[in-house]
């Protein structure tokens, strides 16, 4: 092997003309979309089991990547490994299934069983394929192509346009689903309820405060009294709510200083700031913390579509939750 690292503008210049290379594929690839793509849509759509995903080598690890964005955004898909399914995993398969195979050549020999089975059976074959008239061409019920476009690497063989063009069609394939099923934020929360992306999709009412930890004063609640509700309570804030359980205000840290020289002489609703911002309790984690930093506040009350009391979010409950 020979080393020529050359200078930087030169790594760069290769580095660019792959992104230039891989770009170019992926266009030319968006422009070529056609009934065949609808199809396959339709099928995955309308499998009564799982999409059966396969590839080998390079190839493979694509498939792993289908599958599992498949899985996560609401459509039942396994990855099966060509060789383990030639030696017993075939049995994984069903005729409810949908077989999915990635392989730019078309020819790849390790999928033979796999295909074989597929015919079969009857289970419906989309393949992904760089090749017309290959071998999984001939036989898939329908076949994807992937662009006319050489491989991005200096030599022209190791899998790189190829293996970034199956990717996005798998990714194309995925997104399809999800608006052909109106898939939602909240549907992509329930496969994601841990780590991060999980708590951003976390909605208020599963963090918000409720019942006997409320911060809630009468209208007619003497100040002297309703500062002890705030101190013991613990948010810095009161809600004023009235007899049918409405909220109609609330008393905040500011409030107090406004109110300072005559405050211990009021009646809570006489202090209170009326019409305060408030969130329903199906609204997201993230979308709260945003409105509270927008408004910058450190708390919401959380009330239904009357406006009665349901719970209250503070800002330290989003970070706890890690939504922040």
């Amino acid at each position: 092997m020979n080393e020529n690292p050359g200078g930087g503008d030169d790594v760069r210049e290769q580095m660019a003309r792959v992104l230039r290379t891989e770009a170019g594929a992926l266009s030319a690839m968006a422009e070529t979309l056609g009934p065949e793509h609808l199809r396959a849509v339709e099928i995955l759509a309308s499998a009564r089991g799982r999409v059966i995903v396969s590839g080998i080598g390079k190839s493979g690890h694509i498939a792993r990547k289908i599958a599992a964005t498949l899985a996560s955004t609401g459509t039942p898909a396994q990855f099966v490994h060509p060789t383990e399914a030639s030696h017993g995993d075939l049995g994984m398969i069903t005729r409810e299934d949908v077989c999915l195979i990635v392989s730019n050549s078309g020819e790849t020999r390790e999928l033979a069983d796999l295909v074989t089975y597929s015919r079969r059976f009857a289970i419906p074959l989309i393949t992904i394929t760089g090749r017309r008239g290959s071998t999984l061409d001939a036989q898939s019920d329908v076949t994807l192509f992937l662009p006319d476009a050489p491989e991005a690497c200096l030599i022209g063989v190791a899998p790189t346009t190829s293996t970034t063009a199956s990717l996005a069609l798998g990714d194309a394939l995925v997104v399809a689903l999800m608006h052909r099923r109106g898939f939602r934020r909240e549907d992509f929360q329930l496969f994601h309820p841990g780590g991060k992306l999980g708590a951003q999709l976390t909605k208020v009412e599963a963090m918000m405060h409720r019942g006997d930890e409320l911060p809630l004063l009468a209208p007619r609640t003497p100040m002297r009294e309703g500062l002890i509700t705030m101190t013991s309570k613990g948010f810095g804030v009161a809600g004023i709510v009235e007899a049918d359980g409405r909220l109609s205000g609330i008393i905040t840290d500011g409030d107090l200083r406004r109110n300072i020289d005559q405050l211990m002489g009021r009646m809570a609703g006489e202090v209170a700031t009326r019409n305060p911002k408030t969130i329903p309790p199906d609204t997201l984690g993230s979308e709260a913390l945003k409105l509270m930093n927008e408004a910058k506040i450190s708390a919401l009350f959380v009330v239904d579509e009357d406006a009665r009391v349901l719970g209250l979010l503070h800002i330290h409950d989003c970070l706890r939750s890690g939504v922040a």
